[in-house]
């Protein structure tokens, strides 16, 4: 199957050729016919197959048959990182490349007023983040009277970083009549649930297993001490050599201790994560992919962010609270067919966390001991407190939908 059996036109077609395209993926096949046919739709599909051509071909498609003098916004994106933002951006720049169609971008972090001049020139596409695009409603700069189309794109993080009540405030903006199309690549009950408040008698797109992870990525997890784990990371990169290896810890503070030490160890890494300015989080990002940098520590608010088809390495340091992250994290790599490799390090205190990925996985992933960094089965690890991070696991979904009377702590916004 070609892309012009899809029924796109001529320019969209030399473009994704100019790009390397062959043949559409999986849910690109479903996708865009289904995009092109004006239905709501509700899409899942593992990290790197292609989701962004299937949603914003069919919407340039649709949007360069009559294009209006005024060039108001008639298709918006929503993302919930500025890192996932600038990814999905230059997709539709490169994209729209032979078509006369204005895209612009908005995400927190940097200067407002470059996006308003943008957007003030005309934009017939908008990227943005929930908190940024809410600014700019907000200053006037933004109006969505004439949205045909609005996207959602990796829904279920949209709703682990807390953004329920941003995505009301911008649903009472939009226009009754309109396609609404939600992609993400995991799906729960909070996502069906956000689903029914979305979307208008949907077509349900799932090209895979649900939940599952890239064929061709290989999963190890070691058990190790915790307090060993970064010597066994460092001689892992170091012993085999490994290039562009992307390591997640769970918080800012460990993404950043760990990158010093990595460092002190002779391997250049940098930290990615939330509390780092934009242009820190450009710089690092654009460094790590030129090989400049071997070693990238991030937080999980890059694991929707970073696009690199030739990153064969993840580690997860630590697992994560929310199981389906895991899917995420390792998701970077084994890419457009690639191959990968995704190593978790466990300590023996954290096998309940293992579990709750076993669980979203529905299989076993077998544990292992690296030789010469066997755990100390003697040695008592501080516990890790199932009952109280148990429930951890859960926040992110359960905020979306909890008690709105209640104070709300501090998360990942405005990105």
């Amino acid at each position: 199957m070609s892309f012009s059996s899809l029924a796109l036109n001529k320019s969209l077609t030399d473009a994704v050729k100019a790009l390397g395209y062959q043949q559409p993926t999986p849910i690109q096949q479903q996708a865009i016919p289904a995009v092109l046919a004006n239905k709501d739709i509700m899409a899942g599909a593992q990290t790197g197959t292609g989701k962004t051509a299937a949603f914003a071909l069919p919407i340039l498609q649709k949007l360069s048959e009559n294009i209006p003098t005024e060039r108001p916004i008639r298709a918006l994106v929503l993302t919930p990182t500025r890192e996932l933002a600038q990814q999905v951006y230059k997709s539709f720049v490169r994209y729209a490349e032979n078509t006369e169609l204005n895209i612009a971008v908005a995400y927190g972090g940097v200067s407002i007023k470059p996006q308003i001049d943008a957007i003030e020139k005309g934009a017939d596409v908008l990227i943005a983040t929930p908190g940024r695009l809410l600014d700019h409603i907000i200053n006037g700069s933004v109006l969505l009277i004439h949205l045909e189309t609005i996207v959602f794109d990796e829904a279920d993080r949209m709703l682990d970083m807390g953004f329920k009540d941003e995505i009301d405030r911008i649903l009472n903006r939009l226009p009754p009549e309109r396609q609404t199309l939600l992609f993400s690549a995991t799906f729960d009950d909070a996502i069906f649930k956000l689903s029914k408040t979305l979307l208008n008698d949907p077509e349900l797109i799932e090209v895979s297993e649900r939940n599952a992870t890239a064929a061709k990525v290989e999963q190890v997890v070691y058990t190790v001490d915790s307090d060993r784990k970064r010597e066994l990371t460092s001689f892992l990169i170091g012993s085999k050599n490994w290039q562009q290896v992307l390591i997640f810890t769970r918080t800012k503070q460990g993404a950043d201790a760990l990158s010093k030490e990595m460092c002190k160890d002779g391997i250049k890494t940098q930290s990615i994560h939330g509390d780092k300015s934009q242009g820190a989080r450009d710089k690092a990002l654009a460094e790590f992919k030129e090989g400049k940098t071997r070693a990238l520590v991030a937080t999980d608010v890059a694991a929707r962010g970073i696009d690199i088809n030739d990153l064969r390495y993840v580690i997860n340091y630590e697992l994560p609270y929310i199981a389906e992250d895991y899917i995420h994290r390792i998701g970077r790599t084994g890419r457009a067919g690639n191959d990968g490799l995704a190593v978790s390090l466990m300590s023996p205190s954290e096998v309940w966390l293992l579990e709750a990925v076993e669980e979203v996985l529905d299989s076993r992933l077998m544990q292992q001991w690296y030789p010469g960094y066997e755990p100390d089965l003697t040695k008592t690890e501080p516990s890790a407190r199932k009952n109280t991070l148990g429930k951890q696991k859960k926040q992110g979904r359960q905020k979306a939908f909890g008690d709105k009377n209640k104070s709300r702590p501090n998360r990942q916004r405005r990105r």
